[in-house]
């Protein structure tokens, strides 16, 4: 599946409760509630490079599929965590949530679990190609 491409978030559920069983700290849930964050994708082959674009900062992460990588969380904390493909989905995982994108058309849907055993407490983020 190709990810390439610049995607804006237009929906968002559940992200409140999600940051929140991660333990991201309240400004940031607060902060993070009223942006709608644009993210660049750049993939080659199984090594992939993400941008996020808000109001308030840039940051780029690299990760390659396979490979254990560190990744940045919302809160700025660095996260271990395993990427995978499976089926046309780029799959996350780490010890706290997984976290599963998918592009469905002209849209990419993510879909977080903070608990992936019981898939207790969720978010789910929508995206249109810009």
């Amino acid at each position: 599946m190709d990810f390439n491409g610049t995607w804006k978030v237009y929906h968002q559920e559940n992200l409140e409760n999600f940051l929140r069983a991660i333990g991201a700290p309240e400004i940031v849930i607060k902060m993070r509630k009223d942006v709608k964050p644009v993210i660049t994708i750049e993939q080659n082959g199984t090594d992939f490079t993400f941008t996020i674009k808000t109001p308030h900062r840039t940051k780029s992460q690299s990760f390659s599929v396979g490979k254990e990588s560190e990744v940045t969380g919302v809160d700025g904390r660095k996260i271990k965590c395993l990427i995978r493909q499976e089926n046309g989905k780029l799959i996350t995982e780490s010890d706290k949530f997984t976290s599963v994108r998918e592009i469905e058309g002209d849209e990419m849907i993510e879909v977080s679990y903070f608990n992936h055993n019981t898939k207790s407490i969720f978010s789910h983020l929508c995206f249109y190609h810009v």
